[in-house]
């Protein structure tokens, strides 16, 4: 039958085909280019809207004073993390987290770094108290989409299908917005998946060899089953060392840090990124106002 002249090769692309499909729950609607929407950018509040023809995605104008959340640093303005109650003058603290969210403005977080640095459990920790962004990790969906674990692909597949097929799960969740992203440690290694990460925030979590080797000490880990894992890690990690410190963050994590120490880290790392790096509409609009000049109309 067809089925069983599928090579397994095959099946997991089918399967990964089906469960990018079916999990992301919050994927964009197809556009129907037959109907394409109308969509409508609010000038002013009290101009007349603007009605332009799109391509099925609703749109606000980035430079408009509505459309700036105006969110700032909390680490550089305290007063955005601490409100008094006015009945019993007791403080509330806004976690910093929750403000990422709309200064990142729906751009994707990608978490790098070796096996065992913790990418996984921060990312899902960051994208919680985030509240807006969901958490996706590379190897776990394609361990869902075949059916077999990880350490198993590589036995029976090799490590090259392993990355052919990480580069299609990369290829399938990075077109979706709202998301931290776990990455597997060899996936910055292709150019192809590189070019997709910058489309987001990159974040480093960078560990020393030996606290890692602590860490996972006792896994399956594929690429560490030789004589001496610590050595072979330590050669992975010099051979990825130039592209991991290209990432837009990166954050030293210490041995004995807690995950909430280093998620507190990555969270005030990305936000004074984003003061670092506004966007480029942001600093014409500053310089304008510095001229004295009207900001467009």
């Amino acid at each position: 039958s067809m089925t069983m002249m599928m090579t397994h090769q095959q099946r997991l692309s089918l399967l990964l085909a089906l469960l990018i499909g079916s999990a992301l729950s919050f994927a964009p609607s197809p556009i129907n280019r037959n109907n394409l929407a109308t969509l409508r950018i609010q000038q002013s509040r009290s101009a007349p809207p603007v009605v332009l023809r799109a391509g099925g995605f609703e749109w606000e104008d980035p430079t408009s004073d509505e459309a700036d959340p105006g969110v700032e640093n909390p680490y550089k303005n305290p007063a955005l993390l601490q409100s008094t109650d006015g009945e019993n003058g007791s403080s509330l603290k806004v976690d910093p987290a929750r403000l990422l969210s709309p200064r990142l403005r729906g751009c994707n977080i990608y978490f790098i770094g070796m096996m065992g640095s913790g990418k996984s459990t921060i990312g899902d920790i960051i994208a919680r108290r985030m509240g807006t962004y969901n958490f996706l990790d590379t190897d776990t969906i394609l361990e869902r989409a075949a059916g077999i674990s990880i350490p198993e692909i590589f036995e029976t597949e090799g490590e090259e299908a392993f990355r052919t097929a990480e580069a299609q799960v990369l290829d399938s969740v990075h077109a979706h917005v709202r998301i931290v992203v776990s990455t597997g440690g060899g996936l910055v290694m292709r150019n192809q998946n590189w070019s997709k990460l910058q489309t987001g925030l990159v974040v480093y979590l960078k560990v020393d060899p030996e606290v890692i080797m602590k860490r996972i000490e006792g896994t399956d880990r594929p690429l560490l089953q030789t004589d001496n894992p610590l050595e072979t890690l330590k050669t992975l990690m010099e051979e990825r060392k130039e592209r991991y410190e290209q990432a837009d963050v990166t954050v030293e994590i210490e041995e004995g840090m807690s995950v909430e120490d280093v998620a507190d880290k990555c969270v005030r790392a990305l936000h004074d990124f984003i003061d670092d790096n506004p966007p480029a509409w942001k600093q014409a609009k500053a310089k304008a106002a510095a001229d004295g000049l009207d900001w467009v109309q």
